[in-house]
């Protein structure tokens, strides 16, 4: 994974609430075993109507939007545990979902994949919604680091949670695998030193 502290971005508004995962990715497009081309088939049903074409009224197909960052109605990424539905927002080029509530497999999924699930109060959320339908090249300012999120150009920010394991892994780019390799030494001192 790539490493991540800090984006400043454009965002998509997706002002829907209790997107689930079927709607992110359909259960039509699971039969692959790899993550590529899933981002093709990110939001499917509401990209195109039924014969294929582009639908113009879904936001994702509105070219006044555009950026690394999505910010998603109430209760996100509920239903199924597909992890697909994860490799299809990061298939997209989004790196940050922003939200007032998200599923916690979704949650887990994005971060196991290098996504950043920003859980924000319904307030703050209607604020953001608000700057970015105001002026779709307003952009958004997270560091992983201070656990912030802001407009930028503004003073106002929010703190947001995140689990310390997750976010170490994140800032160094770790995967569960390349978390256990970086500690390869602390755990050969350990076993040298340990009595049996």
């Amino acid at each position: 994974m790539n490493k991540f502290l800090t984006l400043t971005s454009t965002a998509v508004p997706l002002e829907i609430e209790n997107v689930d995962t079927d709607q992110i990715i359909p259960a039509r497009f699971l039969k692959a075993t790899d993550k590529k081309g899933f981002g093709d088939n990110v939001f499917r049903d509401w990209r195109y109507h039924k014969n294929g074409t582009l639908n113009p009224d879904f936001v994702l197909n509105n070219p006044k939007y555009s950026g690394r960052i999505l910010v998603a109605g109430n209760n996100f990424g509920c239903g199924s545990s597909r992890e697909h539905a994860a490799w299809a927002i990061s298939g997209h080029g989004f790196k940050v979902v922003i939200s007032s509530f998200f599923a916690d497999i979704f949650k887990g999924n994005a971060l196991n994949n290098g996504i950043l699930p920003i859980q924000v109060t319904p307030e703050y959320l209607s604020e953001l919604f608000h700057a970015i339908k105001h002026d779709s090249k307003t952009t958004l300012e997270v560091d992983l680091e201070a656990q912030t999120i802001g407009v930028s150009n503004t003073n106002h920010k929010a703190y947001f949670e995140i689990d310390a394991y997750k976010k170490t892994c994140l800032i160094n780019g770790y995967d569960d695998i390349d978390y256990l390799l970086s500690k390869k030494e602390t755990i050969k001192a350990f076993e040298a030193n340990k009595t049996y």
